[in-house]
């Protein structure tokens, strides 16, 4: 990518992905050695994306009606807020369960504010032609942090300890924060229209807004499948896939087996950057989700580590090819007066419905085992994207 706004927008973005998960790894650490609590384990996982189910539409209108910049900057704000406030909970030994709720909701909030704004801060830094390298490489962006915040976060609990560690990674969002104040803003001369925030109503008018436009329609719902049957819920329950397959140990074998999907994510980023053939439609993006859940489905039944290993490190690839083709889709195709709402839709479906795929996987897992539950999500999500596939097709055929 030569657009030198976009790089700059890239490395803070991996910074700010890195610190989010640098402070998952300390707070959680802290958490469950004092509370041994898995009822505030489970509120965690709520706390990061129940923000997402309630809050992307409107955050998205308010993204249509002012500069998405200055929204970018009130999450970095907040996720400084919630990583200096652990850090003096932890300082000063005063730590209580509703302060650990509290501050999970804060960084919860945090990430809503920052990830539909952010979308929307690519057409301020690319020319639209570039629009979907930009979506893919900001994938790769977010699997990068994702990938080594808990390493970075590892070695700063060793050298600098949980406390002093948690309020250095207020550094890491500091880059965004700042540069923020310098990027550029065409995107609000091209928007002009102003759109009232209204909560639940937005969410009903941008449904209705996008229910004639096709490759809207099958996006938003091919992410919200994905989502909800899935998502990344199977992250959760990998030290019981680990322990079934000989290597539940917490050594390189195991780490071997959580890194798989992070890498393919970012070999799939790479390859589709570097190779640039794929031509997005939204019957592709759903055959990559198909391959997706077949991967899944092939892990869950593995009995094999090394077969497991090549099996998520597919299915990460085929996770970020399908993310990544599907928001381009989104991005492109959305009215530009209420780009915001529909990108924010797009992201309640997506990342939202990850707040249900606990209990299609995680809930079930606990009545019939984590291999059935993911094993059956995966078969049943195929159904259903086999149904998305040929209403893509009508729509395809209809409109040609």
């Amino acid at each position: 990518m030569k657009s030198s706004p976009y790089r700059a927008q890239f490395t803070t973005y991996v910074l700010a992905m890195m610190a989010d998960n640098i402070e998952h790894v300390i707070s959680y650490w802290v958490v469950f050695q004092k509370f041994h609590s898995p009822a505030l384990a489970g509120f965690a996982v709520l706390s990061h994306w129940l923000p997402f189910l309630l809050f992307s539409v409107a955050v998205g209108s308010l993204a249509d009606r002012y500069d998405p910049r200055r929204i970018i900057q009130c999450g970095m704000l907040l996720f400084i807020v919630a990583s200096a406030g652990w850090g003096f909970f932890f300082i000063t030994d005063t730590l209580e369960m509703w302060h650990a709720m509290l501050l999970l909701v804060i960084h919860g909030c945090a990430g809503v504010l920052w990830q539909t704004p952010n979308q929307l801060l690519l057409y301020d830094t690319v020319d639209p032609s570039a629009l979907p390298s930009a979506v893919r490489l900001n994938a790769m962006a977010r699997q990068l942090g994702i990938l080594v915040g808990p390493a970075v976060g590892g070695v700063i609990m060793l050298t600098l300890g949980p406390s002093l560690g948690i309020i250095f990674n207020t550094l890491f969002y500091l880059p965004a924060l700042l540069w923020l104040f310098y990027a550029p803003s065409r995107s609000r001369e091209a928007a002009p229209r102003r759109i009232a925030v209204r909560g639940i109503a937005d969410i009903v008018q941008t449904i209705r807004d996008i229910s004639t436009q096709p490759v809207l329609t099958s996006m938003t719902l091919l992410a919200g499948l994905t989502s909800f049957m899935i998502g990344n819920a199977y992250h959760a329950q990998m030290p019981g896939y680990a322990g079934d397959l000989g290597h539940g140990d917490p050594g390189a074998s195991y780490s071997t087996l959580l890194a798989a999907d992070a890498a393919g994510a970012l070999l799939a980023g790479i390859a589709l950057e570097a190779w640039g053939r794929l031509r997005p439609t939204p019957r592709t993006a759903i055959i990559l989700a198909a391959l997706w859940s077949l991967s899944l489905l092939a892990f869950a039944a593995s009995p094999n580590y090394a077969l497991a290993i090549a099996l998520l490190f597919a299915a990460g690839f085929f996770e970020l090819s399908f993310n990544t083709m599907a928001q381009a889709l989104v991005q492109i195709n959305a009215p530009a007066d209420i780009r915001g709402r529909v990108v924010g839709l797009f992201n309640m479906a997506g990342l939202g419905m990850r707040a249900f795929s606990g209990i299609t996987v995680g809930l079930a897992g606990a009545a019939i085992g984590i291999h059935w539950s993911l094993g059956l999500s995966a078969a049943m999500l195929l159904v259903c994207l086999a149904a998305l596939y040929q209403r893509a097709a009508h729509s395809g055929a209809a409109s040609n």
